[in-house]
């Protein structure tokens, strides 16, 4: 059937003038109209937009906040020192709390702003001239799902669109070849709460995230099957298209169906472009070395954030990188020894973060690229029995660099101890606010109608955390 099918301009063409000509034009207006109503046309921001693109690196398991970015010389003081018993100390049922526990790092100044980075994290302490670093985080949940989504959705329950979906949602991507919003996770285990942290949620499914694979081919199928030549492969989707925009004429509220229908002509068009996006083999092997991707321990890492900078200078609007995934020793959820657990993981992302800020300030892509360090929640400054720590959603520490960033900034503190944020305590909705700030949203005014109401990233809370803005 497919051999003998015409498309349908060239199908109406032949029809001659007339009726034929009417139905071209008619077409012609159609086509042009489904253009112009593209969900991810670019779309204008409220105001002039610090940053074009985002790459959020995502700790999952619970980033240390006093063993990487808030050291705690009282903590060194009452090292050991039993809590068992004391009601200011809670973990939420999870565990009994035990003895205070100094870090197992010291703790250097880096930069002229004298930031102070342990000795887990030394080439982003070297970075920290380009760090706004909020120390006074909080979040509201101490397990792993329910704080993850809290962080990258806006909300401890699952359904929400997340915060890639938002930003896409709001404006769009700058290639319609390569999807707004792409996500690389940990090969070796899944984030918590898996795709929930990057669907789209209650909104149009266009806009949820793209997942790439962190390792090997990161998109696969790109090729068409052998003997299925581009125009014959152009042919077909032309006869699909429309039989299923005659589908959808009748039925407009399918909005499933339109996004799968765009699916299907983003993945045709991603055969060249993302193609060429992900060839690594076009990058020097100095490169290569910057990422930390000749060394067997920072390959996974230094490969993600490679392809997200190669990603973004292509136009697209968001990149997630997730670094950990499963319990325990496969994340950052150090419960059953501090120093093994963080300093695998720490291993891993040092050298290819670092690598991602020097090689975003080379190529002129930093002024206009908005990076997010994030973590669920931080950990207890005490044991829960052995050498480990607990979850602690109370405080913790997050760091921003790039686009509208005041770098050197330390804005915010947790307790003498670091267990609960008690300067400047800002919340989820805080820094999700700042990030659509910073790519141009007024976060009270990017909203999507359902269940009733305009709902929103940031619900009803959210303030800009401006001290860390230039």
């Amino acid at each position: 059937m497919t051999g003998h099918y015409l498309p349908r301009r060239e199908f109406l063409a032949r029809a001659g003038g007339g009726i034929g000509a009417l139905a071209l034009n008619t077409l012609l207006a159609d086509e042009g109209k489904a253009k112009a109503q593209d969900p991810l046309a670019p779309k204008k921001p409220h105001f002039p937009a610090k940053a074009k693109r985002v790459i959020s690196i995502f700790c999952f398991g619970g980033l240390s906040h006093m063993d990487t970015f808030d050291p705690k010389p009282e903590l060194i003081k009452q090292d050991g020192v039993s809590v068992a018993g004391r009601k200011e100390f809670d973990t939420g049922g999870r565990s009994a709390p035990g003895k205070l526990m100094k870090s197992p790092w010291a703790f250097k100044h880096y930069g002229k702003c004298g930031m102070p980075v342990s000795d887990l994290l030394p080439r982003i302490g070297a970075c920290a001239d380009d760090l706004g670093l909020i120390r006074s985080m909080r979040s509201e949940s101490n397990n792993h799902v329910p704080a993850v989504y809290h962080m990258l959705t806006g909300s401890i329950l699952a359904g929400r669109p997340g915060l890639g979906s938002w930003v896409s949602y709001g404006l769009g991507t700058e290639n319609q070849n390569l999807p707004a919003f792409v996500v690389m996770t940990d090969p070796r285990a899944l984030v918590g709460g898996g795709a929930g942290n990057w669907s789209a949620g209650f909104l149009p499914s266009n806009y949820q995230g793209v997942q790439f694979r962190s390792s090997g081919l990161p998109v696969l199928n790109l090729k068409p099957p052998t003997g299925l030549s581009p125009e014959k492969q152009r042919e077909q989707l032309d006869f699909l298209h429309q039989l299923n925009d005659e589908f959808l004429r009748e039925r407009p509220q399918e909005q499933e169906l339109a996004a799968r229908i765009r699916s299907y002509e983003l993945a045709y068009r991603m055969q060249s472009e993302a193609t060429e996006a992900v060839d690594l083999g076009k990058e020097t092997e100095a490169t290569k070395a910057l990422y930390g991707m000749d060394k067997p321990e920072t390959e996974i890492v230094g490969r993600q954030c490679l392809l997200a900078r190669r990603l973004v200078e292509r136009g697209v609007r968001f990149v997630q990188i997730y670094s950990g995934g499963g319990v325990f020793d496969q994340s950052w959820d150090a419960h059953n020894g501090m120093v093994a657990n963080h300093e695998k993981r720490a291993r891993e992302i040092d050298v290819p973060v670092a690598g991602l800020l020097k090689d975003l300030k080379q190529r002129g892509l930093f002024e206009d690229t908005l990076v997010v360090f994030h973590t669920e929640f931080g950990r207890m400054p005490f044991t829960e029995g052995g050498t480990g720590r607990d979850h602690n959603p109370k405080a913790f520490s997050v760091w921003l660099a790039g686009a509208g960033i005041k770098g050197g900034t330390i804005y915010g503190a947790s307790d003498e101890l670091g267990y609960i944020a008690s300067e400047n305590v800002q919340t989820v909705y805080d820094l999700n606010a700042t990030v659509l700030h910073l790519m141009g949203m007024d976060h009270t005014k990017l909203t999507y109608p359902y269940s009733g109401r305009n709902m929103r990233l940031t619900d009803v809370s959210g303030n800009i955390i401006k001290p860390v803005l230039s």
